[in-house]
């Protein structure tokens, strides 16, 4: 007597099965682009109103002090506002530096390794 469950899979089965798993892949993908995609929104939201906010902020307090400090000493108005157009250049190159390396941050780190990891797995089943 033969057992009918010995007998290997079919074809269409193995398809089936592989089709199954290529598709949870991919829904796992998505869901893990999804949720970053709205950490990036929500950070880059952040990003958005901190540097508003330090723009605003910082030009009133800039001129309230250059205003104060020039109107204490009028007889060297020219060396005071020659000493803050260098400070302020000097802070506007620093916050520059800043933000270059903040938009140096790749997004969708975490999808992008999980695809890399996808592929070294697909190559080693063949």
């Amino acid at each position: 007597m033969t057992d009918g469950n010995n007998d290997a899979p079919g074809l269409a089965t193995l398809m089936r099965k592989l089709g199954r798993t290529g598709l949870g892949a991919l829904h796992n993908r998505g869901e893990l682009l999804v949720v970053e995609w709205q950490e990036e929104k929500a950070r880059l939201t952040g990003l958005l109103i901190l540097a508003v906010a330090l723009l605003f902020l910082g030009v009133l307090a800039m001129v309230m002090l250059m205003t104060t400090i020039i109107f204490l000493f009028p007889e060297q108005r020219l060396h005071i506002a020659a000493g803050f157009t260098v400070l302020y250049l000097t802070g506007a190159v620093l916050v520059w530096l800043r933000l270059k390396a903040l938009l140096k941050e790749e997004p969708f780190a975490e999808s992008l390794e999980q695809v890399k990891q996808d592929g070294v797995w697909l190559e080693t089943l063949e």
